[in-house]
């Protein structure tokens, strides 16, 4: 038996035991099969630090409580395209999926040319990855991006888009009326005619994820802390 055998073996048991029914409750109608408390997680992770074959190992068991580990202990530059590829194809779970595009694939060198690809995969869950890395784009690196293309193409599709890709979109939008002031009432004006989470329940003290709402709110916070003291 090999040490990455021995230490899977061992590190599987631990994520048993941290199993928790009413955690596994809560994260199942969110549609993560998994039960293991996410700070419990953390705590594991800083404890066997960064392990890229242990990660490897951990992600092949198919175990959604070992493959968000292995997205915390993993090196993200380390992995090839074609493997995160195939990760993103194999991630059946919404936090596994969100944890491999935002803590790996953003950081990973091939995050650009991914992004391309998956924004026109016919999987919508695929595309929804291609248009959270547009996002992040849009807000920290806009130079080369064709927004007004990408709000054509939200004021298309977004309305009949699958749940999690319309999700994507939303936000792709929302970030694109935050971040550019001159594509914002075009922004504004989709998300009210769309109509797209309008209803979306939102908990006290969070922004609601309907654009104009979302919009109009971060400008507003981001002008308050413009103003002098």
């Amino acid at each position: 038996m090999t040490v990455t055998e021995v230490s899977v073996a061992g590190v599987m048991a631990e994520l048993a035991a941290l199993e928790d029914p009413r955690a596994r409750e809560v994260n199942e109608r969110h549609g993560d099969d998994h039960g293991v408390n996410l700070g419990q997680l953390r705590a594991l992770a800083k404890r066997l630090k960064t392990q890229q074959e242990l990660a490897r190992e951990l992600w092949r068991t198919g175990d959604t409580a070992a493959r968000l580990l292995a997205l915390l202990i993993c090196r993200p530059k380390a992995f090839e395209r074609a493997e995160l590829d195939a990760m993103l194809r194999q991630a059946r779970t919404p936090k596994v999926h969100d944890w491999l595009v935002n803590y790996v694939v953003k950081k990973n060198p091939h995050a650009e040319d991914l992004r391309v690809a998956w924004t026109a995969d016919p999987d919508p869950v695929v595309a929804s990855a291609g248009w959270a890395l547009t996002t992040e784009r849009v807000a920290k690196k806009p130079e080369g991006l064709d927004l007004p293309g990408l709000l054509d193409v939200v004021e298309a599709e977004m309305k009949n888009a699958p749940d999690r890709l319309q999700w994507a979109m939303n936000h792709c939008l929302a970030q694109i009326g935050i971040e550019h002031a001159e594509h914002r009432a075009r922004a504004i004006d989709i998300g009210e005619r769309l109509r797209v989470l309008e209803d979306h329940p939102t908990p006290p003290n969070c922004t609601s994820p309907f654009a104009p709402i979302w919009i109009n709110e971060m400008v507003r916070r981001q002008q308050g802390s413009q103003q002098p003291s």
